[in-house]
């Protein structure tokens, strides 16, 4: 989802890059990620690839590890042979649940699920093996490819006359569109460091789903309901408020309010 827009705008930018996928290179194979990245001696890596099944990630917690922690590993070294820099993509599943107040790039970390946990290892691996080095945490992104909350919401309408949908987890819809944008200028800049790159505004999984009716035009009605309602494998964080000083610090723009990402999206 992610990968796929970064490149777009790369293609728009006339950059000279490549742009890769699983089938054609395994990041959990060591010595073919070093052969790869060796012989191609880029300037620069944007880490897209992630294994973000969440609830999975609790039984398959081996893949997850090899993928998210090892995988960025095998790349971070790599990057660090060629001396090239590297832009990997975290999450708000690094820090826990409390509170009500965004959370700065150096609050303290508490991921509360397995995904949270290789994600945070694959931020320390890449901050120990690269000097040119950013780590970007994201959260709840939608884009027009692969599956996001958006698709499922609109799949359920088709469905059902009603839905529920957690009402007390908060955070930023972010799309991918918008992101890749400032990855990209990001990655030309030289300004290395932690960053939070979500788009502007906050809200609930329910008031998400609500506006993505209004703006569809779907008459299915949303009915609220708490993360206790919900049971899953993996526990969510209520707080993924990511604040964005850190962007604003070293002179990025903000990304727009998720409302009008999301009327984007639908245009």
């Amino acid at each position: 989802m992610l990968g796929t827009d970064v490149a777009a705008r790369l293609k728009t930018l006339d950059a000279d890059f490549l742009g890769i996928d699983r089938d054609e290179l395994d990041i959990t194979n060591k010595s073919a990620v070093f052969d790869f990245i060796t012989d191609y001696k880029p300037d620069a890596v944007i880490h897209c690839a992630a294994y973000t099944a969440v609830d999975n990630a609790e039984e398959d917690f081996e893949t997850c590890m090899r993928v998210n922690s090892d995988g960025t590993d095998n790349i971070a070294k790599a990057c660090r042979a060629v001396n090239a820099a590297m832009l990997y993509i975290s999450t708000d599943y690094v820090f826990g649940c409390d509170g009500e107040l965004p959370y700065e790039t150096d609050s303290p970390k508490n991921p509360l699920c397995i995904y949270g946990k290789s994600k945070l290892a694959g931020e320390e691996s890449v901050l120990q093996n690269v000097d040119k080095s950013y780590v970007v945490r994201v959260s709840w992104l939608f884009g027009h490819n692969g599956n996001n909350f958006v698709k499922t919401m609109l799949r359920l309408a088709q469905m059902n006359d009603e839905i529920r949908v957690v009402d007390d987890q908060i955070g930023s819809p972010t799309f991918t569109e918008d992101l890749a944008i400032l990855l990209c200028e990001m990655i030309m800049s030289e300004k290395y460091g932690v960053y939070h790159a979500t788009n502007s505004g906050f809200c609930s999984w329910a008031a998400f789903a609500n506006e993505i009716m209004t703006i569809s035009g779907n008459a299915c009605k949303v009915n609220s309901i708490t993360t206790e309602q919900y049971p899953t494998k993996a526990v969510r964080p209520l707080n993924s408020r990511l604040s964005k000083a850190s962007l604003t610090k070293a002179g990025f723009a903000e990304l727009p309010d998720w409302k009008d990402a999301l009327k984007r999206y639908f245009s």
